[in-house]
Formats: C-alpha cells, sequence, structure tokens
C-alpha cells in the first residue's frame, strides 16, 4: 500500500511537471508570435518615463507615442521639471517637429522612423529583437526579457534590455547601455494599448501646435465685422486673454484702428479678483477714434487700470503687459507664447559652453551678433575638427518646409541641413542652438549637442 502511494505520488510529480513545461515559451516562439503581432499591428497609444543619463545629472522627460498604420506617428517629449514640450508628427503632409510654446515648427520630408530606431516606439524595439540573431532570451513572472544589440543613432548606445508583457507582449521597461554596461537610457511605460481609436485631427500639425496643453491656451471670441463688437475676459490670476477683429483695443476703453472705430466700457480687477469687460465698437470704414472708459469694480475687488491689453487682428499679435503668458493671435487662432518681457528687449540668457569638445579641438572665440531681431552668441572651436556652435533666443516665429532629416539628441530632436556643410539645429530650455560644420562627425555633433543638456548660462 505505501509502494502504492509512492507510485502515485511520482506520477502526479512527473505530470505536473509536463504540464508547466508546457507552459512555458522559449525565444524562437516568442520571437515567431512577435512577427505576427507586427504584420497585425494597425494602432497603439503609450505614455511613460524616460530617463536620460547621458550628461551629469539625470534628466526625465514624460514620453507619449502615439502610431496609426500605415505611417501616422506622434511623440511628445516633455520635459517634467521645466514643463517644456516637443512633439514629433507624421502624416501625409510630411515629418513635423514642433515646439508649440515658442510657435516654431520645422517640416520636411523624411523616411523617419522607418530609416532610424526610436527607444520609445515599439516597431523600433520589436525590430531589435527580429534582428539579432544572437538575442539573449530569460523570462520573470510577468514578462519576457531580450537583450540584443541596439540599433541607434548615437553609436555610443550598445545594447538594450526589453521586458515585453507575456499577455499581449506590450513593451514594459526598456534599459540601453553602452560599450561598458553602463546604463544611459531608461524608458518606463506606465501605460500600453494596442488597437486605440484616435480622433480626426490626433495627427494634425495645427492642432498640435495650437491644443498641446488645452490648460494655456486662452478663451477666443470672434468679432462682428458689421457691429464691430468685441469682448474679452481677462483672469487676473492667469494674465491671459484674447481678442479678434480689426483695429486695436486697450484695456482702459481707448482705441485707435485702421477699419474701425472702437469707444467703449471696461472693468479692472486687482490680483483677488476677476471681472469682464466688453467694448463695443462702430464701424466707420477708415480713419480713427478715441473713446473713454468707466471702471466698475466687483465687491471685494479695487478698480484698477494699470493692467493693460492690446489686441491687433490685423497684425495677428497680441501681449497683456504685467503678466506671465503673452498671447498671439493670427486672425481668429490665438495661442500662449509664454513670454514675460518687452517684446522690444531681447532676455539675456548667457553663454551655453557644451562641456564636452572632442579630442584636439580647442575654443576659438565667442562673438556677440545679430539674427534678424534675435540677439546671438556664436562660439567658434577649431583643430583636428572645425566647428561652430550658435546660441539665441527667438521671438516667436515658424519656420515652414526645410531640406533635412530628424537627428535624435535623446533629450529633444533636431533636425540637420546640408550636405557638404552641414547644420543640427534644436531648441533647448527656449534656446535655439545651431551647430554647423563641414567635417565634425554625426556622432561628434550628437554628444556636443548632449553636453549643453542640464548647462547653465555663464
Amino acid at each position: 500500500m505505501r509502494r502504492f502511494m509512492w507510485v502515485v505520488a511520482l506520477v502526479m510529480v512527473c505530470l505536473s511537471l509536463v504540464v508547466s513545461g508546457c507552459g512555458k515559451k522559449d525565444a524562437g516562439s516568442v520571437v515567431k508570435e512577435l512577427d505576427g503581432v507586427m504584420g497585425k499591428l494597425q494602432s497603439y497609444h503609450g505614455k511613460g518615463q524616460m530617463t536620460l543619463r547621458t550628461g551629469q545629472d539625470p534628466q526625465e522627460y514624460d514620453v507619449e507615442v502615439s502610431f496609426q498604420a500605415p505611417s501616422f506617428y506622434r511623440i511628445s517629449l516633455t520635459n517634467a521639471k521645466k514643463d517644456i514640450t516637443q512633439i514629433v508628427l507624421r502624416n501625409d503632409d510630411g515629418v513635423f517637429v514642433l515646439t508649440p510654446h515658442l510657435n516654431k515648427s520645422f517640416r520636411f520630408q523624411s523616411d523617419w522612423p522607418e530609416n532610424q530606431g526610436q527607444v520609445y516606439l515599439y516597431q523600433s524595439l520589436v525590430q531589435s529583437i527580429l534582428m539579432d540573431n544572437e538575442r539573449h532570451f530569460t523570462s520573470d513572472e510577468k514578462a519576457y526579457v531580450f537583450d540584443v544589440v541596439a540599433n541607434y543613432q548615437n553609436g555610443s548606445l550598445a545594447r538594450q534590455k526589453v521586458w515585453l508583457d507575456k499577455r499581449n507582449y506590450a513593451p514594459q521597461h526598456v534599459e540601453v547601455s553602452d560599450a561598458n554596461s553602463n546604463v544611459m537610457v531608461i524608458v518606463k511605460f506606465d501605460q500600453f494599448e494596442f488597437g486605440t481609436k484616435f480622433e480626426k485631427d490626433q495627427f494634425d500639425m495645427q492642432r498640435n501646435m495650437t491644443g498641446w496643453n488645452l490648460k494655456t491656451l486662452p478663451t477666443m471670441m470672434q468679432g462682428d465685422s458689421k457691429t464691430g463688437e468685441k469682448s474679452g475676459v481677462t483672469d487676473s490670476k492667469s494674465g491671459t486673454g484674447a481678442a479678434s477683429g480689426n483695429g486695436t483695443v486697450t484695456g482702459n476703453g481707448t482705441g485707435t484702428g485702421a477699419n474701425s472705430t472702437a469707444a467703449g466700457q471696461g472693468s479692472g480687477t486687482d490680483a483677488k479678483g476677476d471681472a469682464a469687460g466688453t467694448n463695443k465698437g462702430n464701424a466707420a470704414g477708415t480713419g480713427t477714434a478715441t473713446g473713454d472708459s468707466k471702471g466698475a469694480a466687483a465687491p471685494g475687488t479695487s478698480s484698477d487700470s494699470s493692467k493693460t491689453s492690446s489686441a491687433s487682428g490685423n497684425q495677428g499679435t497680441a501681449a497683456e503687459a504685467g503678466s506671465d503668458k503673452a498671447i498671439a493671435a493670427n486672425g481668429t487662432q490665438a495661442a500662449a507664447t509664454g513670454a514675460k518681457k518687452d517684446t522690444s528687449k531681447q532676455q539675456s540668457f548667457g553663454i551655453i559652453e557644451p562641456r564636452y569638445m572632442p579630442s584636439g579641438v580647442k575654443k576659438q572665440d565667442v562673438t556677440e551678433l545679430k539674427l534678424d531681431e534675435d540677439q546671438a552668441v556664436m562660439l567658434r572651436y577649431s583643430g583636428k575638427y572645425n566647428y561652430t556652435l550658435m546660441e539665441s533666443r527667438p521671438q516667436v516665429q515658424t519656420v515652414s518646409v526645410l531640406p533635412g532629416d530628424i537627428l535624435d539628441l535623446g533629450f529633444t530632436l533636431g533636425v540637420v541641413t546640408g550636405d557638404a556643410k552641414k547644420t543640427l539645429t534644436w531648441t533647448y530650455d527656449g534656446i535655439e542652438f545651431r551647430l554647423s560644420t563641414g567635417d565634425l562627425p554625426e556622432t561628434e555633433m550628437i554628444k556636443v549637442a548632449q553636453a549643453v543638456q542640464g548647462e547653465i548660462g555663464k
């Protein structure tokens, strides 16, 4: 009887081993299923955080990625501390690199991202697994883990480990290391879903330029060309507002205009209260007119006309003095610029010197100059390689089609233009950088660009 029980126990152990063994997958079966997932991929949306250890201190960014077959992409990179966002789009019109808070955009024709990998794109991660025949494979309780060769523009990134969810092969975690096994980039996905249904304008350039952060967009009101009525709402705490129409209207109720006249009443508030003012004007063909203002203070507020606002429908610009935000309008469109300055003067940002120079290169000189209306500085380097680094804080502007391509800098995305002489352009913390050279290799250009990250102007 005892012997029979031992036999039964042994049989049960063997069966359990067989059953558990049937539930395990090897690298070959996972790779085969991954290939099938890629073949059926229609759309996805993911959010997470990216940590870069390429500088002196780790830098963290919020990452949001969207894809819709066959080739629509949207990537949003936000500096977690400074709340500065850069967006990369690909749609039927081409590839766009947008810096919405500066109202700045680059547009060009490119095969991106098919011609280069991105650590936060699902296609790049899976392709690195499929293409590496010497891949290392392990698994834990919730994920399959692949250790494969990294295939990125930055040549210093050698290998990467990718954690894929066992249930649906969604990415969970990515670690990219250099040749010395130092982890340089970490991406952690908080959420990732396949088969996402997007709004029609998810990949539209204009929507992403004006709607990137709905909290900063002003309330927009359209003027009536027949009655000349205009209304504006101002929040005394945020200092934002918008107006549209012909002519210029000031917060104290005095206005001039080439195509209309305005005279009306307005109300002002101090920092503790909110109020709305309405100005009424009569169309007058051509000419100018002025009007007086009467301030009406709400209970608990004081009438204060020291804050003035101006709007110009013809010029498409508007600004509120004494506020933390300026409003830029084009026709009936408006967007927050986040500028706190007199537009006649450029804000000083100091000289930012990259902490990295290629071997055999020395800084030659620093020159102050002017780019159109922008103050700028130019640093020249010479020796084994020769290059210049231009730094400026541009006024609000938009750059149209450029013959170039995207270069992944890790903390942001740059645009490379030119052939014999190349120029790498990128923005960081509101400053535009232009690195120009005729002999500096692309890998060195990336290192120089990354070396301004986290630096403070002198």
